[in-house]
């Protein structure tokens, strides 16, 4: 999973290229299935952690590469950022929905991410991660194919307080 972890990282940074500050980021260390990184950007030291999932559904669709992440942005006032990211295009105007125990959340798209519909809800989806043992994430995409994706939280809660300082 080490490895798998890497790869996504590099797949995350190969992402973000879009950007002109995008930098290559530096692995914290890894907690179980959660990765945590940073990297410097115009406006200061970003960190955040990473995972894949651990069940994708359908299994007859490729899906890309996928990612659930949380960011930490100390110079822009950023705390504990959920977003999930796809590997393909999101359907426009759908939701995203993570489901942690009893508790769902939204999530509203923006090309191929999700993120909180609610921001004031983010502390409480942070919560929901530390003390829940799966996390599912259901999407849509572009092409109206529902998929369902399993990521484990083994490891979110040390991986969440190893950027919780960052700066």
């Amino acid at each position: 999973m080490l490895g798998k972890s890497i790869v996504a990282a590099s797949v995350f940074t190969i992402a973000m290229a879009g950007s002109a500050l995008a930098q290559t980021p530096t692995q914290i260390k890894q907690f179980d299935v959660w990765g945590a990184y940073s990297y410097k950007s115009g406006n200061g030291k970003v960190c955040y952690v990473l995972s894949v999932p651990t069940q994708m559904q359908p299994s007859t669709v490729n899906h890309g590469d996928n990612f659930f992440l949380v960011t930490q942005k100390p110079g822009q006032n950023v705390s504990f950022e959920p977003q999930f990211m796809a590997g393909y295009d999101l359907k426009a105007n759908s939701k995203v929905t993570v489901t942690i125990g009893s508790r769902s959340f939204n999530m509203f798209v923006n090309g191929k991410s999700g993120w909180m519909e609610n921001a004031a809800e983010e502390p409480q989806l942070i919560a929901a991660m530390r003390g829940g043992a799966d996390m599912v994430v259901k999407a849509q995409s572009q092409r109206g194919t529902n998929t369902t994706y399993t990521y484990s939280l083994k490891g979110i809660t040390a991986a969440l307080n190893a950027v919780q300082n960052c700066k």
